[in-house]
């Protein structure tokens, strides 16, 4: 796949859309953001991923309960209220949550009250028709998932794997007794998904309807508290009691000098192989479904990944063990012809993981975060070095505020290559807009910026830091920050450099 259109858009995670509920929903104030897009001239909408996430870690977007649900505290109270699954009381009754901030302790627990709610007058409606076919059309994850979803939730948020044997393995019988058991949890969980995806595939469809395509994530890796793991534990590399033998992770790079260690499971390409790559295959079916265009995180895993053996506290001691390259791409492709796939190519990049990009024609990343360092002549984030076929940024997720780059991370040397690179000087309180600028002019087909750069903000509204699990994943874009006289800067800027 190659970009064709010259175009922009903004960063932004569900999570960190304004509601008075909390968090960021797909509620009225998504389609407002949609309009602020269209007003701005912005084509593209990107997100982190939208999976369900899970306390345990933080609610990172990139280590969820399952590749295929959707998180339910994405669900809007005012759209349930709009179907009568709630009441104006349920809804004007809600605790002064941050607005500024998620605090996901009180969302899930004010939320899930809700849901009960909704849940039981859903139950007693004779709704049903739609909510029947969402379940058949979604089976090949959806029972697993409200299974796991139950079976967690009646064991006390025990991992899996520490289930009790016949439970943790599947055991036909077993399952199916606890299963009936539980058959109330499990059609609750159900529901929930029912909610989210149609609130979900409205939002889409407005978005589209109004030029606007989204740009979807997809983590390279599944967590290991998860259905994925538990209803198909021959894909990764586990023991025999179900525990990983292999956890995945980076060896030393810009954010941390021992690695990341991740923590999840790795595949076992080989099983995979043997049987098509179906469940890959089915994960991109399945977001080519919910997106218009997919970026795959940490993409350099299909030609090599970094495999840490179970139990090291760092990652520095594992070792680089070969991905299924080419043989995977060449199987998507042949069910999935054309596949909208951008390459998140960033940290340590080898001449075969360019090689294999360049072979499928993958759009390919661009952070000008990272462009003035080492040599110009070299570094592919610097403007002149720019291909077509990519997608430049002025920072990810995982980057510093641009504003909080420069002023807590930029060493002297970066700055004065900036500054020599513009051909002036500019104040501390500019950069973000010079950043901007930058990347809207570079040859790039698209151009993203996150929301925090568009307004200027400093490392408080950073979103993530890599190297740390706790306090991230929590900034939050205010209404009033959405102003006339932003929008119009976005949209000249946008018309200036042909991205309209």
């Amino acid at each position: 796949m190659s970009v064709e259109k010259r175009a922009s858009g903004i960063l932004l995670h569900i999570s960190s859309l304004p509601s008075k509920y909390g968090i960021g929903d797909f509620g009225p104030q998504a389609y407002r953001f949609a309009d602020f897009l269209k007003r701005a001239r912005q084509s593209y909408w990107q997100i982190l991923p939208l999976n369900h996430t899970n306390p345990k870690t933080a609610h990172s977007p990139y280590n969820c309960f399952s590749a295929f649900a959707v998180n339910p505290l994405f669900i809007s109270p005012e759209l349930l209220y709009r179907r009568n699954l709630l009441t104006k009381s349920d809804i004007t009754d809600a605790p002064a949550l941050p607005q500024a901030n998620v605090d996901y302790t009180r969302v899930e627990s004010y939320k899930k009250k809700l849901f009960h709610i909704a849940y039981e007058r859903f139950r007693d409606s004779v709704e049903s028709s739609d909510f029947e076919l969402f379940r058949a059309q979604n089976s090949s994850w959806l029972n697993d998932f409200a299974a796991f979803a139950a079976l967690r939730h009646h064991f006390g948020g025990r991992l899996w794997s520490d289930w009790p044997r016949r439970i943790r393995d599947r055991n036909e019988k077993a399952l199916k007794a606890m299963t009936s058991q539980l058959a109330e949890d499990i059609n609750r969980q159900v529901f929930l998904q029912y909610i989210v995806y149609q609130q979900w595939f409205a939002l889409k469809k407005y978005c589209n309807e109004n030029g606007i395509q989204i740009i979807g994530d997809i983590p390279i890796y599944v967590a290991l508290d998860s259905t994925d793991v538990w209803s198909h534990p021959q894909i990764f590399k586990l023991s025999r009691y179900k525990k990983p033998r292999y956890i995945a992770g980076v060896p030393p790079d810009y954010f941390s000098r021992t690695g990341q260690l991740w923590g999840n499971p790795v595949y076992d390409w080989q099983r995979l192989k043997h049987d098509g790559y179906r469940w890959w295959i089915d994960r991109i079916r399945h977001n080519l479904r919910l997106f218009d265009l997919v970026r795959i995180d940490h993409f350099r895993s299909f030609v090599a990944y970094w495999q840490v053996p179970a139990g090291h506290k760092t990652a520095l001691h594992g070792k680089w063990i070969q991905g299924p390259k080419d043989d995977f791409f060449n199987e998507l492709l042949r069910h999935i012809t054309f596949a909208p796939i951008i390459a998140e190519d960033l940290g340590y990049i080898t001449a075969d993981v360019r090689e294999m990009i360049g072979k499928f024609g993958f759009p390919c990343m661009k952070v000008l975060q990272f462009a003035f360092d080492g040599d110009f002549s070299s570094n592919p984030h610097i403007l002149h070095n720019h291909t077509e076929n990519c997608v430049v940024y002025t920072g990810t997720h995982d980057n510093n505020t641009a504003r909080g780059w420069f002023s807590k991370e930029a060493t002297s040397g970066q700055k004065r290559s900036l500054f020599d690179y513009l051909g002036h000087r500019i104040p501390a309180n500019q950069i973000h807009w010079a950043l901007a600028r930058l990347a809207m002019s570079s040859v790039g087909k698209i151009a993203v910026i996150p929301m925090q750069d568009v307004l200027g903000l400093g490392a408080e509204a950073r979103m993530n830091r890599p190297a740390l699990s706790k306090g991230n994943w929590k900034w939050r874009l205010r209404p009033k920050q959405l102003t006339p006289a932003l929008t119009k800067k976005l949209r000249d800027l946008s018309c200036l450099y042909g991205r309209d």
